[in-house]
């Protein structure tokens, strides 16, 4: 009797492990994404951006600042402290359902946490964070479970950014080269070695990836004014109503912005305070005093004689009517 043969497939999964492995996914966090790079390179402002793109409110992130955990014991403003101790009832966890869940939407049911300079944490809130991302839950210090299953944590680290500014050659002016002189994979391996050598495997393994941010070339901190001077019109649009007041801003003047808000150190950290010291507060002073008005269209320009922004409102000239020449005459 002839047979025939058949390619069988050893790898093939049955519909038990397909819904293991389901299961065992919702026993973690949404994701958990560590993001490396010099101060100022855009890490905290990307998680805004995440939040604000899929919640519509760049505020919607939890944020925990931990430089303010340096010690064990501050862990207790996370969990909350336990039944019995003095201020008990007085001390609310900032790791709560409620503050994880406050901003979910009927379209989105996620959470945003941020973990903000990661390295200046001490153990206590590693250790903390290593149950958090290994089985996506938290126990409070009344014992009340958090899920975090629904959650996207975030970490920042400055770790690594020394090596990779000395791995990107300074240029003219008051900016650094990005990436393009360097090789990619160079920079991102001068951050995760970083991360290796601070943190324990344990750790490390838990994070699904590691983002490394470059310092930031010139042709970026350029959008990055052109930005802050929309969101600058929107803020005097709000103000003033529907009759907002129309903004021309010279090169010039944004090449000068760009010059006082910018430090090679430092990223764009400070540029939002430069705009705010020499656009913001003088357009404030004009509106308040009513040199301008609704419908008004503002020249902002560089005075290199002055060394300093120059404001001028542009003038609709009225020409006068015909019949009103030929009446006089």
């Amino acid at each position: 009797m002839a047979g025939f043969r058949m390619m069988l497939d050893p790898a093939k999964t049955g519909p038990e492990a397909l819904s293991l492995e389901e299961n065992l996914r919702k026993r973690r966090p949404a994701g958990s994404l560590l993001f490396l790079g010099p101060t100022g390179s855009g890490k905290t402002r990307t998680v805004e951006a995440v939040a604000e793109a899929l919640v519509g409110d760049r505020s919607a992130v939890v944020k925990i600042d931990c430089a303010e955990f340096q010690h064990s014991h501050e862990i207790a403003k996370l969990i909350g402290s336990p039944p019995g101790y003095l201020g008990h009832r007085e001390t609310k966890a900032m790791l709560s359902q409620e503050a994880l869940d406050q901003h979910h939407t009927d379209k989105v049911k996620l959470s945003f946490v941020l973990f903000d300079e990661i390295e200046k944490a001490s153990d206590a809130l590693w250790n903390l964070l290593l149950g958090v991302l290994d089985k996506a839950t938290l126990t409070l210090g009344d014992n009340r479970r958090v899920d975090f299953s629904k959650s996207i944590i975030f970490m920042t680290s400055n770790l690594g950014a020394a090596e990779m500014n000395a791995l990107l050659q300074p240029k003219l002016g008051f900016a650094v080269q990005t990436a393009g002189t360097q090789s990619p994979d160079k920079l991102a391996r001068a951050g995760t070695d970083a991360v290796r050598r601070r943190f324990t495997p344990e750790f490390v393994n838990r994070i699904d990836k590691m983002v490394v941010f470059n310092a930031l070339g010139e042709v970026e901190l350029r959008q990055i004014v052109d930005l802050e001077l929309v969101s600058v019109e929107d803020r005097i649009h709000g103000a003033i109503g529907a009759n907002g007041i129309e903004l021309a801003v010279a090169d010039s003047a944004k090449a000068y912005m760009l010059k006082e808000g910018i430090d090679a150190r430092y990223g764009a950290r400070h540029l939002k305070r430069a705009i705010e010291r020499l656009m913001v507060h003088p357009v404030s002073k004009l509106i308040a005093t009513g040199q301008i008005q609704g419908n008004d269209r503002l020249l902002v320009e560089f005075d290199l004689k002055l060394a300093r922004l120059v404001f001028m409102k542009e003038c609709q000239v009225t020409e006068p009517q015909a019949d009103g020449l030929a009446a006089a005459a």
